[in-house]
């Protein structure tokens, strides 16, 4: 399995679990916008991502780009992924699979499940106004957000900051 392969496997499981808290099945909007704030409490927390996805700055707020991917095929039927997800309508998706915990660290569970309950029952322009943060604000649309400018958002203090530079400076320097 290739680099990429792994990153798609992972974000199915991160999607399935989501899904399967929500109760099966959830619009994308929030379905990606718990992803992004369980993102930003784990770099502030631990300085690390959970998914390696990359976020871009689209004009309802941060949109996982994998993720995005993923339901783009399901909601063109591709059998790809259809023993995961169906779609549901237009902008939502339903988790037909149980989700792999060994894709997920407690860590990452525990910051996942905040960020649900947190943002569960927001509507969709609450859950857009929040995630218009200082990431968002700062990077062009359309354009990938930092990690380094999420977990700053998310209230990531200089300390976490530096270690998080340096580990992307690291994996940087692994795949060069």
């Amino acid at each position: 399995m290739n680099v990429l392969d792994e990153k798609i496997e992972g974000t199915i499981h991160l999607l399935l679990y989501i899904l399967r808290k929500l109760g099966g099945r959830s619009d994308i909007h929030k379905l990606f916008k718990i992803l992004y704030f369980a993102e930003q409490k784990h770099l502030v927390r631990y300085g690390a991502a959970i998914s390696q996805d990359h976020y871009h700055a689209m004009k309802n707020g941060p949109v996982p780009s994998i993720a995005y991917d993923i339901y783009k095929s399901v909601k063109e039927g591709e059998v790809k992924y259809a023993s995961y997800f169906l779609p549901m309508d237009r902008f939502s998706i339903e988790g037909i699979a149980d989700p792999d915990h060994d894709f997920l660290s407690e860590s990452e569970m525990k910051c996942i499940d905040e960020s649900i309950q947190e943002n569960k029952n927001l509507s969709f322009n609450a859950l857009t106004d929040k995630s218009h943060d200082e990431a968002w604000n700062d990077t062009p649309r359309d354009k990938e957000i930092s990690p380094i400018a999420i977990a700053r958002a998310g209230g990531a203090d200089s300390h976490m900051v530096k270690y998080i530079e340096d580990q992307l400076l690291i994996h940087s320097a692994k795949f060069e």
